[in-house]
């Protein structure tokens, strides 16, 4: 698909006071040489304080920098999902894997995000899922119903569950985890969120569902809602995630990458969400039916 382009804006900090454009956008943008933003540059794509840029020029505290992508053509994504349930303020849906919940990563209109807005044009999700995770993914239709979920997504109000295909054999039927959740640095990707004894306080409870000779499969609760939570929890009781790319052993990322932070491979789903109505208080229970990979004999 051939999407209408994209304009990445940003303001000039004083980190980056006195560099040169060219310079900063290439440490801001790696994905790009400097040869190649510089081509960019030629273009006409890139702006400072709406004034087309040449890259030589020294960025200044406070200037807006915009760089003004053409249109390219995004990579495949499922074009379909479930609707599980819908009242004048909620949607709530079942997603695909590799599916993206909200635009990034070369992401535009291939996202769950675009596609909901097609049907329902004031839908707004209130949280997201990584593009190879399914499940559940709640939208709020009005600004009323989006503050209340905002207030209470991180507090026992609100329940979720997911199910997980993991590496190697439990010993214990559950886990209580507490591994702190923070940004380390990595070789290849600059920072990542992995398990920190600096990083945010977390907690996840994973129950024993199933057993294979090589996998667990588990249950896991979120008790707070930290980035790729679920990955990096398992993973720091040594059970990463089955294809998992990006965490291993410890919850730390692996050192020689296999493929991109956002590609799939693993098996995670938003399986249960209960909360109560964000307007009349009643209770609301979501269930988004188990992938068939979850079916799968891997013994």
């Amino acid at each position: 698909m051939l999407n209408g382009g994209y304009a990445y804006t940003t303001i000039i900090s004083s980190k980056y006071h006195g560099q040169t454009l060219l310079a900063h956008l290439a440490s801001l943008y790696p994905h790009s040489t400097p040869e190649v933003w510089q081509h960019k540059l030629n273009n006409g794509e890139v702006t400072l304080n709406g004034v087309t840029a040449t890259g030589g020029e020294a960025v200044i505290v406070g200037q807006t920098l915009v760089w003004n992508r053409p249109p390219w053509i995004e990579p495949d994504a499922p074009q379909h999902f479930e609707v599980l349930f819908e009242d004048l303020h909620l949607l709530a849906v079942n997603k695909p894997s590799g599916l993206p919940t909200l635009p990034g990563g070369g992401f535009m209109e291939n996202t769950l995000l675009r596609l909901v807005q097609k049907r329902t044009p004031n839908a707004n999700p209130v949280h997201r899922l990584g593009r190879a995770t399914t499940g559940i993914v709640l939208f709020a239709k009005t600004p009323q119903a989006a503050a209340t979920l905002f207030a209470d997504w991180n507090t026992p109000r609100i329940q979720k569950i997911y199910r997980a295909l993991a590496q190697n054999v439990a010993q214990q039927d559950a886990h209580e985890i507490l591994a702190p959740i923070g940004l380390v640095p990595h070789p290849l990707i600059g920072s990542v969120w992995a398990a920190h004894p600096g990083g945010k306080p977390s907690k996840s409870l994973a129950k024993v569902i199933s057993r294979t000779p090589s996998t667990t499969t588990f249950e896991v609760s979120l008790y707070s809602g930290r980035p790729h939570q679920i990955r990096i929890h398992l993973a720091s009781i040594g059970h990463p995630l089955v294809g998992d790319p990006l965490y291993g052993i410890a919850g730390r990322p692996l050192e020689n990458l296999p493929g991109l932070p956002g590609d799939g491979g693993y098996f995670l789903h938003a399986h249960y969400l209960n909360l109560h109505h964000p307007i009349t208080g009643e209770p609301v229970h979501l269930e988004a039916s188990l992938p068939f990979e979850f079916s799968v004999d891997r013994s």
